[in-house]
This record gives C-alpha cells, sequence and structure tokens, in this order.
C-alpha cells in the first residue's frame, strides 16, 4: 500500500486566475530567530488557489456550501484518467475511454501538468466541455478532478461545464498535481477545510493504492 500526495503546497509561487485573484500572502507574525517564543504564521488567501474544491454554491446560490458537502463523495475508488494530449475532455473522449463501469469518482490526468512550471496562468489549459459534464451526470459520477484551476474551458459562455456538474452535486476538485499518478483505480481521500458560508476550500487530496 502506498500513498500519493497529489496536491500542490500552497505558496506565493502558485499561477491563480488572472481576474478576481491575486497571490496568497503567508508571513511570519513571530520567530523564533527574532527572539520569539514561538513561530507564527500568518495566512491571506482566496479560496480558489491552488489544489481545492468548489461547493454547489460557487455557482448555485442556494447550493451546498463546502461545509454541508457530502463527505461520502470525497473518500472511496476513483480512476484517474489519462487523457494524454487531448485538448478537450469531452463526450466523444469520455465514451472512447475505457473507464471501469464502476466508476463514480474521476480524475483527469492531462498535459496541464506543465503549466505549474512557472506562475503564469495559461488559458489553453485541457478542461471539461459542457457534453462531458452532461455524459458525468448520466454516468452517476459523484466527484470529478481535474489538474488545472478550472474544470471548465477559460471563458466558456453561460459557465456550463460548472453548473451542470454544480447542479447535480457533483464535487469539484480543481488544482491537482497527478504527475506521480498513473492511470488506474485507487482510493482517494479529499477533505476541505470546513469553512462557514464558503462556496469553496483548500484540500488535502490523497491517492491510495487498492493492491
Amino acid at each position: 500500500m502506498t500513498y500519493i500526495d497529489i496536491s500542490h503546497t500552497l505558496s506565493i509561487d502558485l499561477p491563480h486566475w488572472p481576474v478576481n485573484s491575486q497571490d496568497p500572502e503567508i508571513k511570519k507574525v513571530l520567530s523564533i530567530k527574532k527572539g520569539n517564543t514561538n513561530n507564527l504564521t500568518w495566512l491571506g488567501t482566496d479560496i480558489h488557489i491552488g489544489t481545492h474544491i468548489d461547493a454547489p454554491y460557487h455557482f448555485i446560490e442556494n447550493g451546498k456550501k463546502i461545509d454541508q458537502v457530502n463527505l461520502e463523495g470525497l473518500i472511496g475508488p476513483c480512476f484517474v484518467m489519462d487523457t494524454k494530449d487531448a485538448k478537450l475532455i469531452d463526450q466523444k473522449l469520455l465514451e472512447s475511454h475505457n473507464i471501469p463501469k464502476s466508476t463514480s469518482r474521476i480524475l483527469f490526468k492531462t498535459s496541464n501538468a506543465r503549466l505549474w512550471d512557472n506562475k503564469e496562468f495559461h488559458k489553453d489549459f485541457v478542461a471539461l466541455s459542457a457534453d462531458g459534464a452532461r455524459w458525468m451526470v448520466e454516468n452517476n459520477i459523484v466527484l470529478v478532478g481535474i489538474d488545472y484551476l478550472s474544470i471548465q474551458p477559460f471563458e466558456q459562455p453561460g459557465d456550463e461545464t460548472h453548473i451542470i456538474l454544480l447542479k447535480n452535486d457533483i464535487i469539484i476538485i480543481e488544482g491537482l498535481d497527478l504527475r506521480n499518478a498513473d492511470e488506474g483505480v485507487y482510493e482517494l481521500i479529499a477533505l476541505p477545510l470546513k469553512i462557514s458560508d464558503s462556496e469553496g476550500g483548500p484540500v488535502r487530496a490523497i491517492l491510495k493504492t487498492t493492491n
């Protein structure tokens, strides 16, 4: 049994969304080196930086907030799907892939991994199309994750992918680090911070091998 950490380390060096977001602020309030009796760090951050979960409230006004998300959906078997060089994850790609029929959680390992090498935000990331989101609903998926900052394409009209998923209470994990995970079935554990009145939250996500 092995564990794979699929979370990015929260730091000021991470890329972030180009609008309505900024670098996290991580500063030492107290420091033993400076004569204090303990170290104390202050953190200020946008909820959607690094590895995080989108709760339905992110796009649905009366949707569940992060402290209301069903814990059962966040823990359990999941399938890591390697999309290789695909530019878009659509229904056709999903139907052509050998996804186990029992799959209820799916994480997309894409070419987005290269985009984390620098702080610059890239608009041309691989994402899930609206018809791909509908496939998720039709196939009873309860959680979907991807290895960049959004599950949907940049500036997608109407935010269709998010809305289709979140209206159906499908949990979204964004900003995953799947570079060390091969395609296959794992046990997922992904627990977000329990934050009041929030549309999402940072998450420490790990995979456990099942053999």
